[in-house]
């Protein structure tokens, strides 16, 4: 999910923040305390790939959009040049399976092959939203599919790369559950069957993870979902606002097996935590935002912390941005936090910065600047994002300092 309106941003901006940081001095994490490295490089750099289909039944293809497709080579280039070795992006299940049990790679191969050559690992979404028109989400066949289909695309990656893959199933459950099940935002647009719908895809969940991991041995798995913080409002019952806050948990509860474990889920299925957070992931309940110096918001360091200690898992922030020029701002911003976090003992192995170009927006095509490269190339590449490019570098050495 990537959120295209920042009404808030402004809270973020301030004036040269980018240019006013200097690398902080922290100490060096412990060799107990860093574990195993997980990704290529600290910082990742994430695709916008999403291929739902909207309310009005049109199928988006952030991919194509973006030229993502036809520009990848050049594309993971640009990552290495700006010392991001590891990234997140797609496999677009319509196009892979648009006839039932056949599967066309030809969309997926010069994607795939042009990051081997470039040496960026990547996290591949094999559901980022959208499935092909001919399965009824929340039929049996839709988990038997998926399975199959997931199956396909890790043996795919083993025969082209040599290694099994890292792979999300379904990005974002929780908010795919909502935006879909719950209010028709997207597909499948129904209404009231959200909760239907999360535990139909944590039942496609587990039965790809487990073929996948029968096929290919190797295969990591990230469990990807929003990290949010809700408060109440003026007036209202404060249980409620806790009720939301605890709802983000179910999911990754759910493929635990600590909840409904009918649904196959255990703990083998939480491999890696990916937490997603944006600058509006905290609210007043059934109201605005909370600005980042608003006192009831909890840091996102405190967010991390509670995340590992109830799961034990090596996560990583897997999505976060805002529109702007408030965009090296929120990268100072948030990498301070994650540090914070990790100097806390809590093992976050990465921020990865999605999306890491700017795309058209979901709802009426508007572009929506919020990444490190702007989409139109011009002089064969993706023009940077000046202010953000001089935060990365400084954010990138402090983190080597830290590690």
């Amino acid at each position: 999910m990537s959120f295209e309106v920042s009404d808030h941003e402004s809270a973020l901006n301030g004036d040269n923040a980018a240019n006013e940081l200097r690398p902080p001095r922290v100490p060096r994490l412990a060799e107990a305390e860093r574990g195993p490295t997980l990704f290529r490089s600290f910082f990742l750099g994430g695709f916008e790939c999403s291929s739902h289909r909207r309310r009005d039944g049109r199928r988006l293809d952030l991919i194509t959009a973006t030229r993502h497709d036809l520009l990848a080579r050049e594309d993971y280039q640009q990552l290495r040049q700006h010392g991001i070795r590891a990234g997140r992006d797609g496999v677009r299940w319509h196009r892979v399976e648009a006839v039932p049990g056949y599967y066309d790679w030809s969309s997926l191969q010069p994607m795939l092959r042009a990051a081997e050559t470039a040496g960026v690992q990547v996290v591949w979404d094999l559901c980022h939203y959208g499935w092909p028109d001919h399965l009824d989400v929340f039929s049996a066949a839709f988990v038997e599919h998926f399975a199959r289909y997931a199956t396909a695309f890790a043996r795919l990656h083993l025969d082209e790369t040599g290694r099994p893959p890292l792979v999300c199933p379904i990005n974002e459950i929780s908010y795919l559950a909502w935006a879909g099940g719950e209010v028709a935002r997207m597909n499948p647009a129904t209404r009231g069957r959200g909760s239907e719908l999360k535990r139909q895809l944590v039942r496609a969940t587990v039965a790809a993870i487990h073929a996948m991991r029968m096929a290919t041995p190797g295969t990591r798995v990230f469990a990807i979902d929003p990290l949010i913080h809700v408060v109440p409002g003026r007036g209202q019952y404060p249980r409620r606002a806790a009720a939301c806050t605890r709802a983000q948990f179910e999911t990754w509860d759910m493929l635990a097996g600590r909840r409904e474990p009918e649904l196959g889920g255990g703990p083998d299925m939480l491999d890696v935590l990916g937490a997603n957070y944006y600058w509006n992931n905290q609210w007043v309940h059934r109201g605005r935002a909370l600005s980042p110096d608003d006192p009831r918001s909890r840091p996102l360091s405190a967010l991390l912390a509670a995340l590992h200690a109830r799961y034990a898992r090596p996560l990583f922030l897997a999505e976060t941005s805002i529109e702007g020029e408030g965009r090296a701002a929120w990268l100072q911003a948030v990498a301070g936090q994650v540090r914070e976090a990790m100097c806390a003992g809590v093992p976050v192995k990465g921020i990865c910065l999605y999306p890491v170009l700017s795309h058209p927006g979901w709802s009426n095509g508007r572009m929506c600047p919020n990444g490190l490269f702007e989409m139109e190339p011009r002089h064969g590449g993706r023009p940077v994002h000046a202010p953000m490019a001089a935060e990365l570098r400084l954010q990138q050495a402090a983190f080597k300092a830290l590690l």
